[in-house]
């Protein structure tokens, strides 16, 4: 069970437990336009493996080395957070093995994308890559099932405006929740 952080940890968490699971986390940072940060020109990894949403970056015209900027401050967030959070603690082994990967829901899906891109990727690649979210809009979900071996989303609305909403308590879960989560 990889969780994507924050939130998607705190959901993977029970999930891991009830089917007797490891838990890990999977780190992924959104690379925003710099004058608009919550639109995604795409994802990173902690890895360096990218997802870039064409459109946007087409319409926002960044000159190439803005853009390769962009992505490489996205990166070293990403592993700063996966050092932050891991601690020394080494990768799970996934080769062979079905990888559920969880987030707290999907909003663009960069993040969950880039994810998803990277573990199908791998090399030596896991068994089977699942993707486990509580909601996320029908369209998204669909270009998801395009990539992953499985989805499985408990609400795909037609009308999606953010994840919070199909939350009665979507208080932002802190990286010492995410550190306890972890904790074997």
């Amino acid at each position: 069970m990889l969780g994507l952080p924050r939130g998607g940890v705190a959901v993977a968490a029970p999930v891991a437990a009830a089917l007797h699971g490891e838990l890990d986390l999977l780190v992924v940072r959104k690379a925003g336009v710099p004058w608009q940060p919550e639109l995604a020109l795409g994802a990173v990894t902690a890895s360096g493996h990218r997802v870039v949403n064409d459109a946007v970056v087409s319409g926002v015209q960044l000159p190439p080395a803005e853009l390769e900027q962009v992505f490489r401050r996205a990166q070293e967030e990403a592993e700063e957070k996966e050092r932050l959070l891991r601690g020394d603690r080494p990768p799970p082994r996934l080769e062979g093995r079905t990888v559920v990967l969880v987030d707290d829901g999907i909003a663009t899906g960069a993040t969950v994308r880039a994810a998803t891109e990277l573990l199908v990727t791998a090399r030596p690649r896991p068994g089977q890559v699942v993707v486990a979210v509580p909601v996320g809009p029908r369209e998204t979900v669909e270009e998801l099932e395009r990539v992953a071996d499985a989805v499985v989303v408990l609400e795909r609305p037609w009308t999606f405006q953010a994840v919070g909403e199909w939350y009665v308590d979507f208080t932002q879960v802190q990286d010492a929740d995410v550190r306890a989560l972890l904790k074997p």
